[in-house]
């Protein structure tokens, strides 16, 4: 994908984006996946917290889910953004395409990218932006 287009997917995510499931969102304030989701919150975006170790609890005051299986059909996602591991995007893009099916947006943090399995999403018809922060990125064009 050009430069270009990136900027427009990314421009049109941040403008069009309400409901993002963050996948490995932690408690720990000092962690940049709790900082990003309290940028988010702040915008006016619902964070859904996805981390199995902390199911039942709440980080930033959302109720977290042990996976997205778990998420609400009616939580009206509109993005997963993906803090994990490169070797974890696979088994995660998955699970939004089988429990997600109207997902717009798979995110995946700085350093996180998965080639082969972005390619998958964008064949099922999903966004995919990869290696990249919202944090940093939606300020741009919001």
């Amino acid at each position: 994908m050009d430069i270009d287009q990136e900027d427009q997917d990314i421009e049109r995510i941040a403008k069009e984006t309400r409901v993002i499931a963050m996948v490995g969102l932690s408690p720990n304030e000092a962690r940049p996946s709790w900082g990003v989701a309290r940028y988010l919150l702040a915008q006016g975006i619902k964070v859904i917290p996805v981390n199995p170790g902390h199911a039942g609890k709440t980080i930033l005051d959302q109720p977290v889910y042990a996976s997205l299986a778990d998420v609400p059909n009616d939580a009206g996602v509109d993005m997963v953004d993906i803090f994990r591991q490169s070797s974890a995007v696979a088994g995660i893009v998955d699970q939004v395409l089988t429990h997600l099916p109207d997902i717009k947006v798979i995110w995946t943090q700085l350093d996180v990218r998965d080639d082969k399995a972005a390619e998958k999403a964008r064949r099922a018809g999903v966004t995919v932006i990869q290696d990249r922060c919202p944090k940093i990125e939606f300020p741009r064009f919001r």
